[in-house]
C-alpha cells in the first residue's frame, strides 16, 4: 500500500493516477498541513471581524463584488454560490476523473492559504476513501473563474447536497453521508468560493490525459516497429549519429527506442545490409533496386513525429505537477503579513497551453499510425504482402476472390484518426467574455483537456487497429524473423486476437488491444518505458 500525504507540496501526477484509477493508496492530510490551514482561516476570521470588504467573503461574487454584506450574512452566502452554480449540462464525467478532482482540490486547499475549515479538505478526502463520488455533468466551465460550475457539484456533495455514487448506486449525497458516519460540512465565509474557485477539475483530466499520452509515445514506437518489420523497413533510419545531429531530446530517445526494439530483426535490416541486397550495377548505365534504400517518411520519420510529443509531455508534465500543488482559488491569505490578497490563480492558462499542446501531439501520432497502416494494406506499397492482408491463396481455391482481410479496419482508422485531428485545434483561442464582463478573458481549460482525453481514447483505438494488422502483416512475412522484443508484443496480441484466416467481425479484437493498451500490459512484453521524464529519455537514449 502507497502512502499520499495531502500537503498542497509533493502530489504528484503518478499520485493522482493511482487514487483516481483505483490502487491501493492510503491518503494522509499532513500535520503541517493541517496546522497552515488552521492559521489561514483563524487570519480570516481575524479580517472579517474588521469590517473590511473581503471578496467572496464579505462581498458578492464577481460583477456583484462591489455589493458588501454582512459578516453574519458570510455562511449563507456560501450555501448559496454553490447553489447557482448546480447548472452542469452534458454527460457525466468519468469515475476516474472524478476522484482525481478530489484529490487535486483537497490538495490545493491543504497548502493552507485558502482560508477554509480544515473539515473541507478532510471531507475530500473521507469522500475519495469510501468511493463517495459525486455526479459532475462535463460542460458548463470555461476555465476561470475556476471550475465553477463543475467543482459545485462537489461543493455540493459536500454539504449533503445532490447526488453521489456510492457501491455502484446513485443515491442522495445526505444519506450516504450520514450511513458513513460523516457530518455534511456546515459551510462557512469563504468555504463555498475555496472548493469551486479553482482549476482542479480541469487539472483532473489534464493529469490522467498526461499519464496516458506518455504511454502512445511509447505504444507508437512499438506500432512503428512492428511496422518497419511487416513493410521489410531500413532501421538504419534510426541509426544514432542521424538524431544525435538534430538534438533534440524526445526524436533522439524515439529513435533509440527504435533501434532497440528492431535489435536482431531480419525483417527491418541496418542500412548497410539493406544496400547490400541489391545488385551492383557492374558497369550498366541504369538499373532497378530489388529493395529500396530509403523508407516513406511515415517510417523514416517516426522518431520526428513521436519525438514532438515526448518534448512535449516532458514540460507539459512539469507544469501540470506545479498546477496539482497550487493554490488556485481567490482571494488568498498571507498568515506572515496577516494580509489578503485578490488575484487570478484560478486562471488555467498554463493548463489549457499544455492540453491545446499535447492533443496537437498525440494526434500527430495518430496520423502517423494511420498513415503506415495504409501502407500496410495497399498491394502498391507493403513490398509484397497481399492486398489488405488477405490469407495467401492460388487462384484456383475456392477461397480467392472472397475475402477483403483489413479494407473495413483501415476504413475505421481512417475515420478515428479524422476526429482525432478534429479535436485538436486550440481551445485557448476561443476565450468567451462572462459574467457581466467581469471574466472578460478565460482560459477555456476544461474543453481542451476533455478533448485531449478523447484524442487519447482515439488514438488508442487507432493503435489497436494499428497492432491487429501489423501483426498479420508479420505473420503472413514470417514470425520467426522479427526482433525478440516485437515477437513478444506479437506473442501477446495473438493471446487475445487470432490470425485472421477468413472475413470477420472484429469489434472485439479491437476492444481486446485497447485493454492490453491501457493496462500497460504491450509496453510491458517489449520491455519499453512509457515515461517522458529527463531521466528516462537519457536512459533510452543511452
Amino acid at each position: 500500500m502507497t502512502e499520499v500525504t495531502i500537503d498542497g507540496q509533493s502530489l504528484t501526477l503518478a499520485d493522482v493516477e493511482a487514487v483516481a484509477r483505483g490502487g491501493d493508496v492510503t491518503l494522509v492530510y499532513g500535520d503541517a498541513a493541517v496546522k497552515a490551514s488552521r492559521r489561514s482561516r483563524e487570519l480570516k476570521q481575524t479580517l472579517i471581524e474588521t469590517g473590511q470588504p473581503i471578496y467572496g467573503v464579505t462581498t458578492g461574487f464577481g460583477d456583484s463584488v462591489t455589493h458588501q454584506i454582512a459578516p453574519n450574512k458570510a455562511a449563507e452566502l456560501q450555501r448559496n454560490l454553490i447553489r447557482y452554480h448546480l447548472n452542469g449540462t452534458g454527460p457525466l464525467a468519468p469515475a476516474e476523473v472524478v476522484r482525481a478532482t478530489l484529490l487535486i482540490r483537497a490538495n490545493c486547499l491543504a497548502r493552507g492559504n485558502s482560508g477554509v475549515q480544515p473539515q473541507v479538505v478532510e471531507r475530500l478526502l473521507e469522500l475519495l476513501r469510501h468511493d463517495v463520488l459525486p455526479q459532475v455533468p462535463e460542460r458548463g466551465s470555461v476555465g476561470a473563474s475556476g471550475d465553477l460550475v463543475p467543482l459545485c457539484y462537489v461543493a455540493a456533495a459536500l454539504i449533503g447536497e445532490g447526488e453521489v455514487t456510492h457501491q455502484g448506486e446513485r443515491r442522495d449525497a445526505g444519506e450516504v453521508l450520514r450511513e458513513l458516519g460523516l457530518e455534511p460540512v456546515v459551510p462557512e465565509a469563504k468555504d463555498g468560493l475555496g472548493l469551486i474557485n479553482g482549476t482542479s477539475f480541469s487539472a483532473a483530466f489534464a493529469t490522467l490525459a498526461v499519464r496516458d499520452a506518455s504511454r502512445i509515445a511509447a505504444l507508437s514506437e512499438v506500432c512503428t516497429a512492428l511496422a518497419s518489420e511487416a513493410l521489410l523497413g531500413n532501421r538504419g533510419h534510426y541509426t544514432p549519429f542521424i538524431h544525435e545531429n538534430r538534438p533534440h531530446r524526445g526524436q533522439i530517445a524515439s529513435a533509440a527506442a527504435l533501434s532497440a526494439l528492431l535489435d536482431d530483426s531480419q525483417l527491418s535490416l541496418p542500412h548497410d545490409q539493406v544496400v547490400d541486397l541489391n545488385d551492383p550495377l557492374a558497369g550498366a548505365g541504369h538499373g532497378r533496386l530489388k529493395r529500396s534504400i530509403q523508407d516513406r517518411y511515415s517510417l523514416r520519420c517516426a522518431p520526428h513525429v513521436v519525438g514532438v510529443l515526448r518534448d512535449t509531455l516532458q514540460w507539459a508534465e512539469e507544469w501540470m505537477e506545479t498546477e496539482i500543488n497550487a493554490s488556485t482559488d481567490n482571494p488568498l491569505f498571507d498568515v506572515e503579513s496577516g494580509q489578503v490578497h485578490s488575484g487570478g490563480n484560478f486562471y488555467a492558462g498554463h493548463v489549457v497551453q499544455a492540453m491545446d499542446s499535447l492533443k496537437v501531439a498525440i494526434a500527430s501520432v495518430a496520423d502517423l499510425l494511420d498513415r503506415q497502416l495504409a501502407l500496410l494494406v495497399d498491394e502498391k506499397f507493403n513490398n509484397g504482402l497481399t492486398p489488405n492482408l488477405i490469407p495467401r491463396t492460388e487462384d484456383d481455391q475456392w477461397e480467392a476472390g472472397l475475402h477483403h482481410g483489413f479494407k473495413g479496419m483501415q476504413l475505421a482508422c481512417s475515420a478515428l484518426t479524422a476526429e482525432a485531428l478534429k479535436h485538436a485545434g486550440p481551445a485557448t483561442v476561443f476565450s468567451r467574455s462572462t459574467e457581466a464582463h467581469n471574466q472578460d478573458k478565460v482560459s477555456m481549460a476544461p474543453i481542451a483537456a476533455r478533448d485531449a482525453r478523447r484524442i487519447v481514447e482515439l488514438s488508442e483505438e487507432v493503435a489497436a487497429i494499428h497492432l491487429l494488422a501489423a501483426c498479420q502483416a508479420v505473420e503472413l512475412r514470417g514470425v520467426e524473423q522479427m526482433a525478440p522484443r516485437t515477437k513478444a508484443v506479437h506473442a501477446l496480441v495473438r493471446t487475445v486476437a487470432p490470425f485472421v484466416d477468413a472475413d470477420r467481425r472484429m469489434d472485439a479484437d479491437i476492444a481486446a488491444v485497447v485493454d492490453l493498451i491501457r493496462s500497460g500490459a504491450l509496453e510491458r512484453a517489449a520491455g519499453h518505458t512509457p515515461s517522458p521524464t529527463t531521466t528516462a529519455v537519457a536512459d533510452v537514449a543511452a
